[in-house]
Order: structure tokens, then sequence, then C-alpha cells
């Protein structure tokens, strides 16, 4: 079995910003040498999270004011009171959403659907630099 780490950094436009990690994970698992595994993904940080969705304008937006109808900004958390950063709803967002992800590896390729797309939400009310690691493990071909 081999085991093959690398990270992703880039950076987001703050709260509601969706970046597509497809390419950068797919050249990942490609450099990895993996035929059949997993791919593994965690977004260091606790206001970022990791999911699947269709990769378009307004499921994108849906996401984002689905998030901020189930946790509000500007809701009295008891974080506010401890930091007054404004980011409480960040970090139950992210939460909920989670840090990772594990996708398959078939045939040296992820194994999404027609419309899944590997995305970074940004649940941070400011722009940030983010790191996703990357951890494929598998059989070699």
């Amino acid at each position: 079995m081999k085991i093959h780490r690398e990270t992703i950094e880039f950076r987001t436009g703050g709260h509601g910003t969706v970046t597509l990690l497809d390419d950068r994970l797919q050249a990942i698992v490609e450099r990895s040498g993996v035929r059949r595994g997993m791919a593994h993904l965690f977004n260091v940080g606790s206001t970022g999270a990791l999911t699947t969705l269709e990769y378009e304008p307004g499921l994108k937006g849906d996401l984002q004011r689905t998030l901020d109808r189930l946790i509000p900004p500007g809701r009295e958390y008891a974080h506010e009171a401890a930091w007054a950063d404004g980011n409480a709803h960040s970090h139950l967002q992210a939460s909920i959403t989670g840090p990772d992800l594990t996708v398959p590896v078939e045939e040296g390729r992820l194994l999404l659907g027609t419309w899944q797309q590997v995305v970074h939400v940004e649940c941070d009310v400011r722009p940030r630099r983010r790191k996703v690691v990357v951890t494929v493990w598998g059989e070699e071909g």
C-alpha cells in the first residue's frame, strides 16, 4: 500500500466563497501513483469546510444562504462575548458542514458523479489563506 501527502494552498474572498478543488486534487492523485484507494482531504482551520456540490453559481449562492438561515450572523453567541470578532456563526457553520472529506479513487481517477465537484466553503467573515491537506492511499498500478 502506498501513502502520499500534499497540501493545497489558496486564498478565499471571505464569507461565502466556494473554491473548486477538483483539478488540484486530481493532480495530487495522479502524482501519488495510486490506482485504487482513497483520497482524504482535511481543512486546517476551524472556520472553513469541505463538501461536494455541483459547482455552479446558483447552488454556490444557495449553499451560503442556507447556512446563513440555519446559523445566522449577528446573533448573540457566547463566542462573541469572549472574543468579539463577529465570527461565531462561521465556526458553527464550518462545524456542521465538516472539516474533511474522503473520495474513492478508481483507475487513478477521483470517483465522483457527473455533477459532483469537491469544494472548500469559506465560512469566516474575512478573506483567509487556506491549507487543505490531502492524503492519498491505496494500491499502485
